[in-house]
């Protein structure tokens, strides 16, 4: 038998930002248990001071936080050159937040997610 000597994909990181705790663990239980390995921050700051981010992989970000703002975020990682897709989670459906989402290019879910809205949104993303 031949063996494949193609490589195989890293699994997909999801990076999760979100100054909620309780919000934080338990994505990271669901998004573990649909096969993602997962990185959690508690804000942008945090995120931003890691120097070893995933090139494989997506980031799902709070819009609001203390200090920075979700959006403020994605642009500042953009500035560094750091294109993973993201997912923006609101609480709202601010349309000006909403806007600005669409022209960074920023998927949006609402909080409370539904079903796989959330999942089927990072696999989305990741295609």
């Amino acid at each position: 038998m031949a063996k494949n000597h193609s490589k195989e994909q890293p699994q997909p990181t999801v990076v999760i930002v979100d100054d909620d705790p309780a919000v934080r663990n338990s994505l990271k239980f669901s998004l573990e248990l649909e096969g993602f390995a997962v990185r959690l921050y508690a804000d942008g700051g945090e995120l931003l001071a890691d120097s070893d981010l995933p090139a494989n992989g997506c980031l799902v970000i709070d819009q609001v936080m203390p200090g920075t703002s979700g959006l403020d975020l994605v642009d500042a990682l953009r500035k560094r050159g750091i294109s993973n897709p993201a997912v923006l989670i609101v609480s709202d459906s601010n349309p000006q937040v909403r806007r600005r989402a669409v022209v960074a290019g920023v998927a949006v879910i609402e909080k409370p997610f539904f079903g796989n809205t959330l999942v089927d949104a990072i696999r989305d993303s990741l295609t």
